[in-house]
């Protein structure tokens, strides 16, 4: 399965790539790390990125989207672009994506640590609570406590 993990900060959206196949994770090569929306006031600056995301999900098979919720309110509330990007997103027709909260992010990170150091990556520092995401929506379910 190809998860790409989506952390929106401001008008800038840093995407990683990781693939799961057999229990063995990878980073496939990825053109892009970032994508950036760079007219906010403009409808077609606004196709022209929600354009770029899906053909880069379809030309890397991408099987789903996990984006790294954003709070509504308070100290680290998401700005209105963010919003607006993550509504493009949403948006893309046969693109599956869900949006992840960073409690649950934390707690499956918590029950399934990552092995390695994040700099042995070889991905960029901005990148890593994209591959946080990415990897914390793949783990989710693999020691999730059981319900009674």
């Amino acid at each position: 399965m190809k998860v790409c993990g989506v952390e929106i900060n401001s008008n800038d959206v840093n995407v990683c790539l990781l693939s799961l196949a057999e229990e063995v994770f990878q980073l496939p090569d990825f053109r892009s790390r970032r994508l950036t929306l760079t007219d906010i006031n403009s409808a077609k600056d606004l196709r022209y990125f929600q354009q770029t995301f899906a053909k880069l999900m379809a030309d890397y098979s991408v099987d789903k989207v996990v984006i790294r919720q954003r709070p509504m309110k308070g100290k680290f509330a998401g700005g209105a672009v963010g919003f607006k990007l993550e509504a493009a997103i949403e948006l893309i027709a046969d693109l599956d994506v869900t949006i992840m909260s960073p409690t649950d992010i934390k707690e499956s990170l918590k029950r399934n640590p990552v092995h390695i150091p994040y700099g042995d990556t070889g991905l960029k520092i901005y990148q890593e609570v994209a591959f946080n995401t990415a990897f914390a929506y793949l783990m989710k379910d693999k020691y999730a406590p059981k319900e009674d």
